[in-house]
């Protein structure tokens, strides 16, 4: 039996990739052992250092669920600015308009260009320089503003390839009824290009919730990846119990996340009928009606 991208695996192969796998579990194994004895041998394991996770209900409270809001906040805000504003840049970087498409195009590889830490850094100099901001709230503007910016420009790629990506007669069909650019591009290929684009899209989403660690390691922005500093200098020094429960946090965020995704991209994927936009005769009829403006050659064609 054979997939598309590669041959099943006969018996040799079968039993070499068991194999493999067996001697990776040992090595994992004893990795695993390696690093808890040398954690144990420095009382990294000692039951002190981990109980307040267990049986003080404060640090959750005080320090790492109020950490947690503000991530989540901070990737919210940056996720809901950053989405539609990478679609337009993508969308624009696909203009037959020079005056859109060069613009749009220079944006997204200047900011895309820029580390996302120097872009936040650089926010925050302009909100102190330019802006009354409070100097509590002004890292978390400064956190979304660099997300944004950064995310933005990548999320115009991941939109531009998305569309491309779809065959061309996709276009010429949509064209050959009488549809304009403009409709072309919002019926036809951006519903389309969403499935293809929605892992793309997660996986950036993922990389926004953990860029905010970057503003509390080096903004202020008390977050979650910033109280690993807090949490020790209030229960003593249990910096690795509090970087491993921040670890699993975060792990447990993401794993939501993709979770979410990959159910909603199934879903996406089983209610298309066909891999082309299916238009009803009444949307047919109305795009032909007299007076409506068409792309045929010879006709009045827009484009965006």
């Amino acid at each position: 039996m054979t997939s598309v991208l590669y041959d099943a695996p006969g018996p040799r192969a079968k039993r070499r990739n068991i194999l493999y796998t067996i001697v990776f579990l040992v090595l994992l194994g004893l990795v695993t052992w390696w690093g808890l004895s040398v954690m144990a041998d420095k009382g990294q394991l000692a039951a002190e250092k981990w109980s307040p996770f267990v049986t003080d209900s404060e640090v959750w409270t005080t320090f790492l669920l109020p950490g947690l809001w503000l991530t989540v906040k901070a990737a919210a805000f940056a996720i809901v600015i950053a989405l539609p504003l990478g679609a337009l840049l993508g969308i624009g970087r696909l203009s037959d308009h020079r005056w859109i498409r060069v613009p749009a195009g220079a944006v997204v590889e200047f900011f895309r260009a820029i580390p996302v830490l120097i872009l936040m850094f650089f926010a925050q100099a302009l909100f102190v320089q330019f802006t009354d901001i409070e100097s509590e709230i002004r890292p978390m503007y400064s956190v979304v503003t660099g997300l944004v910016l950064y995310n933005a420009s990548v999320i115009a790629e991941i939109v531009r390839a998305g569309i491309l990506s779809l065959p061309s007669g996709q276009t010429d069909a949509a064209k050959a009824i009488g549809m304009r650019k403009g409709q072309t591009m919002s019926y036809v290929l951006l519903p389309q290009a969403v499935t293809a684009m929605l892992p793309a899209l997660v996986s950036q989403v993922v990389v926004i919730v953990k860029d905010t660690a970057l503003g509390g390691a080096l903004l202020g922005l008390p977050e979650l990846m910033s109280q690993y500093r807090t949490i020790p200098a209030n229960y003593g020094a249990n910096t690795i119990a509090a970087l491993t429960v921040i670890a699993l946090i975060f792990i447990a965020l993401n794993f939501l996340l993709t979770s979410f995704a990959s159910w909603l991209e199934g879903r996406v994927r089983r209610s298309k009928k066909g891999t082309g936009a299916v238009l009803a005769a009444d949307d047919v009829q109305e795009l032909n009606a007299p007076g409506h403006a068409t792309d045929h050659i010879g006709g009045p064609g827009t484009g965006t």
